[in-house]
């Protein structure tokens, strides 16, 4: 069996492994034996000494050895039965909810059991609920584990005890010849067999603490390797990606200045720097592979627009695709104002252009007499034929899923090249995810706020307090100011929460009878909200109640005001973008968090953090800390960092060693490089096309 590696021997050779077990472990993406032996333990037990019943503690799990001294079926609010098992050190009590007659009568009373369990404090003192038994044989000793126990992630019909057979096999086929290290010496102190063989089966000295955190050097050689594989496979992506041929885009000097001299307002220097970076990659014979992060009204969208405007220059169109109508409806605002002096006609293409407007959009998009597009979802559909596309931008990239940026660069196929990718983001990512997550991306930041943004003042109320919170509304809508009001829901219902925003605006109603109150959510038809807005907008609304669809880049400057209802209820990413709604103008802004007690630990902590720092950055960092990488960067990437034993907080001192090492192995050790990937991460090689 050795002469083959283990990746090269199907599961069905191991003892106990039938063609039924084998496709309940392919569920969990195990078929070969090597993909046991990456099948990696959770976390471990301690069954390698007993515990006297005397000194077993409270919340600990224990091995404990006595004799049955009585069971009895119990009837409280739930039928149980209950052994006593005692040693010459004390009495505990077995609990069971689940039994079956066999059980029952099996445990009689004069035998003697070995179990394993987490003591609890129950009615009758202190208990162990369904713990695992053996019986003993007095005669013939039971040896004990020699090494800690691992519990392994595993699905439905395969138990723990069986997932530890079948580890136990595959660890008995390690040698040094059968399992190849594919990282060079200088990458690593300890050997991929040292470490596997320590992972699967602990030794009775090894410190649950140190393994508990993640920090034995084991640990930490495979969670080397297994970051490792997921930035190489990026890096590969990237450049599969970029040896396809893209158009070269000169700047034209004579057009920009012409562009920025129209411009109301003069770029910050984050702007022009971010620009300059745009441009360099833009003049290129390959794709652009770009990722602006800026914070909320840092400036991106002029950015982008000088970004179209060095592609239309070069007589190729440029498309801009945001997640919601309101953001696309305001970006072709602000498009058709900077490009009408220019002479560049703005097609627009969303779900509510329909009938003869839609026909004559898509006209102009596919004979080329529209050289900027902007749209939603809807520029993804079959019927959209592009006529030269040369730029794709795509704001608030984590909003939307792989396949859609992936559709939206076929669009590009039609011609003999690929189109130009600039991404955006208004949520800051943390530099630990960027660097791991978004390694197929060059990143530039916007770091500095165009001059005249106010600070927003933050402050945390309970809801006790809401009468007065209303009266400080009525007050700043009476100085001309505008509000608004966001209801936020748990369940991620768009009917409840259009309920929950119609029963909050008939209470402002009838509480603030003098104001113009504006409603909006994600039940109403485009056009209603599109109304809605622009009333807020021309300032015939005081104060606009809504859900979070006002999230991302609505521009009131006039709005100085903003109620957050349940902040409790939205992470703090959610919350900072929900706060850069108001703070555009000149005047002092203010956003209330009006808080439900009593407040969760977590809930006070993220409440504080809003108010402690207006920096997208740290919000960010702070984010990571409190609900872990998955929540943080959105549905985009939960699927792609499914990690098996790294942790990208804990292990983010790993990573600039990762990305040297990863250069390394792409130039000199390519072969190694792609295997690497393929064991860590299979099949999955992620929204690799995108």
């Amino acid at each position: 069996m050795t002469e083959k590696t283990l990746d090269q021997i199907p599961v069905t050779q191991l003892k106990g492994v039938g063609t039924q077990l084998a496709g309940k472990l392919a569920k969990l993406g195990i078929n070969t034996i090597q993909d046991i032996l990456f099948h990696l333990p959770l976390r471990y037990m301690d069954r390698t000494r007993i515990t006297p019943i005397g000194s077993a503690q409270l919340n600990t799990d224990v091995v404990i050895e006595g004799e049955v001294r009585g069971c009895d079926l119990v009837y409280g609010r739930r039928r149980s039965l209950m052994c006593r098992l005692q040693d010459n050190t004390g009495i505990i009590t077995l609990r069971f909810f689940h039994f079956s007659n066999a059980q029952r009568e099996n445990l009689k009373t004069g035998s003697h059991l070995r179990c394993f369990g987490e003591v609890k404090h129950g009615s009758s003192g202190r208990e162990i609920y369904h713990p695992e038994y053996q019986f003993l044989d007095q005669n013939q000793p039971l040896p004990l584990q020699q090494h800690l126990t691992a519990v392994y992630p595993a699905s439905e019909g395969l138990s723990q005890q069986r997932m530890r057979t079948i580890a136990g096999q595959a660890i008995t086929l390690i040698n040094e010849n059968s399992i190849t290290e594919l990282l060079p010496e200088a990458f690593h102190k300890t050997s991929l067999t040292e470490a596997l063989l320590f992972i699967h089966q602990p030794p009775q000295s090894a410190s649950l603490d140190l393994l508990a955190n993640g920090d034995h050097p084991a640990q930490q050689r495979l969670a080397f390797e297994e970051l490792l594989a997921h930035h190489l496979s990026l890096l590969h992506l990237r450049r599969t990606f970029q040896q396809q041929p893209a158009p070269a885009l000169n700047k034209n000097d004579a057009l920009e200045q012409q562009f920025c001299s129209a411009l109301p307002f003069q770029l910050t220097l984050a702007q022009q720097r971010v620009s300059h970076e745009i441009q360099h990659d833009m003049a290129k014979p390959f794709p652009m592979l770009r990722l602006i992060q800026g914070d909320v009204g840092s400036g991106k969208t002029i950015v982008a627009a000088l970004a179209a405007l060095q592609c239309i220059a070069n007589g190729k169109q440029a498309a801009i695709m945001a997640p919601t109508e309101i953001l696309a409806e305001q970006h072709r605002n602000n498009f058709e104002i900077w490009f009408k002096p220019l002479g560049v006609r703005v097609a627009w293409l969303t779900g509510k252009v329909k009938g003869k407007a839609r026909e004559r959009q898509l006209q102009a998009i596919s004979d080329g007499s529209a050289q900027i597009i902007v749209g939603t979802h809807a520029l993804f559909q079959d019927e959209v034929a592009f006529n030269d596309l040369g730029l794709t931008i795509v704001d608030e990239q984590h909003r939307f899923g792989v396949h859609q940026r992936l559709a939206l660069k076929e669009k590009g196929l039609t011609q003999d090249y690929v189109p130009h990718q600039l991404i955006m983001t208004a949520t800051p990512i943390p530099r630990t995810l960027a660097m791991s997550a978004y390694a197929d991306l060059d990143c530039s930041i916007i770091d500095e706020l165009p001059p005249g943004r106010s600070p927003v003042n933050t402050v945390v109320i309970a809801n006790q307090r809401r009468q007065e919170i209303i009266e400080h509304v009525r007050t700043a809508c009476a100085n001309g100011r505008q509000a608004y009001w966001v209801c936020t829901l748990i369940e991620e219902s768009d009917a409840l929460e259009a309920q929950a925003a119609e029963a909050t605006a008939d209470e402002l109603h009838l509480l603030l009878p003098e104001l113009n109150i504006g409603l909006i959510h994600g039940r109403l038809k485009p056009a209603e909200k599109a109304a809605t807005m622009n009333a807020f907008k021309n300032g015939d609304i005081h104060l606009l109640v809504a859900t979070t669809v006002i999230e991302v880049g609505v521009d009131v400057p006039n709005a100085s005001l903003m109620v957050i209802e349940n902040p409790e209820r939205l992470g703090l990413a959610q919350l900072h973008q929900l706060r850069g709604r108001v703070g555009r103008g000149k005047e002092e802004s203010h956003c209330v968090l009006l808080y439900s007690t009593p407040l969760s630990q977590q809930g006070t902590e993220r409440l504080k953090i809003m108010r402690q720092t207006t920096d997208g950055f740290k919000i960010a960092e702070m984010d990571l800390k409190l609900r872990g990488p998955g929540e943080v960067l959105g549905t985009r990437q939960t699927g792609d960092m499914e990690l098996r034993i790294a942790d990208l907080l804990r292990d983010a001192h790993l990573l600039p060693d990762i990305k040297k090492s990863a250069e390394v192995m792409l130039a000199e050790y390519p072969l190694k490089a792609d295997a690497i990937i393929n064991r860590w991460l299979g099949g999955s090689e992620r929204y690799g096309q995108v």
